[in-house]
């Protein structure tokens, strides 16, 4: 009954995935379709590199789609732990995108400063691009709201990831809204407004890009658990009578689950049927307390 309901539960949470990001892909190509149109029909470069990045989403979307897919499988027999990280991979993929977009768009601004300072000028954009900029900032917030709820509910790196990428694409339509706003109403000399615009937000983008990556790169390089909850699972196992010197601790997370072994010494005079007995009651406890999902091994040994 219980794996029953821990099948379902799964299952359940890969349908409310899916979902959120099936919102996320139709806004976005909805999205980009438009900015592509407005880029081309409101001759705005800046509008192009923003309807670019709408398609860098547009991407990762897919990613989380497959990701999540193959992440949802059961252990088998060449995956002794499930396939959790799957989903920790698609974190690190689209925070590799998120930095190669981050620094994508600092070159391109950095190019067009260059090109003013050299005595160039920019093309005036038209209220067209405008218009989209304005309606790519809100849609893009809601879009993110919505998902890095939906992505916490559910405790799904991935989804949060997505999230976020959701908020750079916000954060980059909002230096295009400020960049054709200013050289539409301010003038010709005004126009340099876009590419520094742009550059400021590629700066936040790429923060957020390792934002996303250290955690995953971490997960991924088999990093120990915070200490406080490492100081927990030892809290835990010596709350039991007879247990004694907890060591040779080792943790780690694997997707949205955690890993746990450990060695602990009980009275070598009891009956292995009572050590079983006791060692078996840790691991209920510590699953009560990080989730019946958790992966534990306890090592029992004699008190010297």
């Amino acid at each position: 009954m219980a794996s029953t309901e821990v099948s379902g539960t799964s299952a359940a949470r890969e349908r409310e995935i899916y979902r959120v990001t099936i919102v996320g892909s139709v806004v976005n190509l909805l999205l980009l379709a438009f900015k592509f149109f407005a880029g081309i029909v409101g001759h705005s470069a800046a509008m192009l590199a923003d309807a670019v990045h709408s398609l860098s989403d547009f991407v990762t979307d897919i990613i989380v789609l497959v990701f999540v897919k193959l992440s949802s499988k059961p252990e088998d027999a060449d995956h002794d732990y499930g396939h959790g990280k799957y989903e920790t991979l698609a974190t690190a993929i689209i925070g590799v995108c998120l930095c190669l977009v981050g620094l994508g768009i600092l070159w391109n601004g950095a190019q067009s400063i260059w090109h003013v300072v050299q005595g160039g000028t920019l093309p005036e954009p038209g209220m067209l691009a405008l218009v989209a900029a304005v309606v790519s900032v809100v849609s893009k917030e809601v879009l993110y709201q919505y998902t890095a709820y939906k992505g916490r509910k559910l405790d799904s790196q991935a989804v949060v990831a997505n999230a976020w990428h959701h908020r750079s694409d916000a954060f980059s339509s909002v230096g295009t809204m400020v960049g054709i706003g200013g050289a539409i109403l301010l003038g010709d000399a005004w126009r340099v407004l876009d590419p520094v615009a742009a550059v400021v937000v590629s700066f936040f983008i790429i923060k957020v890009s390792f934002k996303l990556l250290v955690p995953s790169m971490n997960e991924l390089l088999e990093k120990s658990l915070p200490a406080e909850v490492e100081d927990k699972v030892t809290e835990i196992a010596l709350s039991f009578p007879g247990v004694s010197s907890p060591h040779h601790l080792r943790t780690r997370r694997i997707g949205t689950h955690y890993s746990i072994d450990l060695h602990v010494r009980m009275d070598g005079n009891i009956s292995l049927e009572e050590a079983h007995h006791t060692a078996t009651a840790i691991e209920q406890k510590l699953r009560e307390t990080f989730g019946q999902g958790t992966y534990i091994n306890i090592h029992v040994e004699p008190n010297k």
